[in-house]
């Protein structure tokens, strides 16, 4: 099952391994710091837009950060 919390861990590993800041982050994706924080904390999903550009800003795959690989299992 695909939880809030994973997606939490997966968003906030994300922003550290791309060595940028949280208001660096947001500034690039056109949202405030705060909005950051609020992801990192599971206070808070981004919006379909907004996790788009989260995924491109990160290079990241959509998937990767919604742990869709975990849930599908053959």
């Amino acid at each position: 099952m695909i939880t809030l919390e994973q997606i939490r861990i997966n968003i906030s590993e994300a922003i550290k391994q791309c060595e940028l800041t949280q208001t660096e982050l947001a500034r690039k994706i056109g949202v405030r710091q705060q909005q950051i924080s609020c992801y990192v904390k599971c206070e808070k999903l981004p919006t379909l837009d907004t996790f788009a550009k989260l995924c491109a800003v990160l290079e990241l795959e959509a998937s990767d950060l919604l742990c869709v690989k975990d849930y599908y299992t053959d």
